[in-house]
């Protein structure tokens, strides 16, 4: 599939800023965070800015942005239109909850009950947006078992880890233990990748050209003639090819400078006195950003739709 630029930053920056989100309203319904003014303020701006910058980002994938309200109406029917629906649902409750923060000086209480279902909110909306891509059984690298959990704990790893900057720059004593939640997800989010890519790779109950044309009893299906003599938009969107090579370069970032070095990095901070340790935190949160970029882009430069098998794809 092509891996639109527009699609990557809006599942990379959204699941930060609901990630984010998610842990205030927990932390703080839990009374382990202060209901810190300034604190609020960077962080609510911060993770309300992420979501802002995805959901927008987003609507230019779409072939007329103006009409995108429109994918609102079929949330019977469409993980698109629920993931819709769940987005502007959560500014009520997340937006309540940092009212209360940042004007009343509360998180706690009835407050922190806002904070609680703000957090829900935040993984609903982030579980509609992996089962947009769960659910489709025509890409085989979708529709898998890891997608979801892997959508989440990314989700929950990236805003944690924006989460652990704003500790250690307000110097909170929760950040100790906070940095070992957030090593865990960094450590869960690798595991899942690997898991993915593994499952990925045994899979071998893909469709062939012989299972899409219902020809296989009569022998191997090959290709005599390509259905087009140019490139078409079916090409472009779902025939996308990477390099095996280049892939597995990528993978290697994605593991080793995406997840591993933030991990070892927020590690490292537990250590560093002050100033010292922020700066390797923000270290790991670009480096962070750039590993869900590059995982991101796989995701989506690795997919193949069934559709391929009728220009040549022998399996997908």
């Amino acid at each position: 599939m092509h891996p639109a630029k527009s699609v990557i930053l809006f599942t990379t920056a959204s699941g930060a800023g609901y990630g984010l989100i998610a842990w205030l309203g927990i932390l703080g319904a839990l009374g382990l965070l202060p209901a810190d003014l300034g604190l609020g303020l960077l962080a609510f701006a911060l993770g309300f800015g992420l979501i802002v910058l995805g959901l927008l980002s987003s609507t230019f994938h779409l072939g007329h942005p103006e009409r995108a309200w429109r994918a609102l109406s079929q949330w019977r029917s469409s993980w698109l239109s629920r993931e819709g629906v769940a987005a502007v649902a959560t500014f009520v409750p997340a937006g309540l909850f940092a009212l209360c923060w940042v004007v009343f000086g509360r998180n706690e209480g009835l407050a922190g009950l806002l904070g609680l279902l703000a957090s829900l909110s935040c993984l609903v909306t982030v579980a509609c947006t992996a089962m947009i891509y769960a659910s489709l059984k025509t890409i085989r690298a979708w529709h898998s078992r890891w997608t979801l959990p892997g959508y989440m704990v990314m989700a929950m790893a990236s805003g944690g880890l924006l989460l652990q900057a704003l500790l250690l720059a307000w110097r909170l004593p929760i950040g100790t233990v906070f940095a070992w939640l957030v090593m865990l997800l960094l450590g869960l989010s690798l595991a899942v990748k690997l898991l993915y890519w593994r499952a990925l790779a045994a899979d071998d109950g893909g469709s062939t050209a012989e299972s899409a044309t219902g020809l296989g009893q009569l022998g191997q299906v090959r290709l005599l003639e390509a259905p087009h003599s140019e490139s078409n938009y079916l090409m472009q969107e779902m025939g996308f090819r990477v390099a095996r090579k280049h892939a597995e370069t990528l993978r290697r970032f994605a593991i080793i400078g995406g997840f591993g070095a933030p991990l070892l990095l927020t590690l490292l901070s537990l250590v560093l006195p002050g100033g010292f340790g922020l700066a390797v935190t923000l270290l790991a949160v670009a480096l962070l950003a750039a590993g869900l970029g590059v995982e991101r882009w796989l995701f989506f430069a690795e997919a193949k739709h069934v559709v391929t098998l009728y220009y040549g794809e022998d399996r997908v």
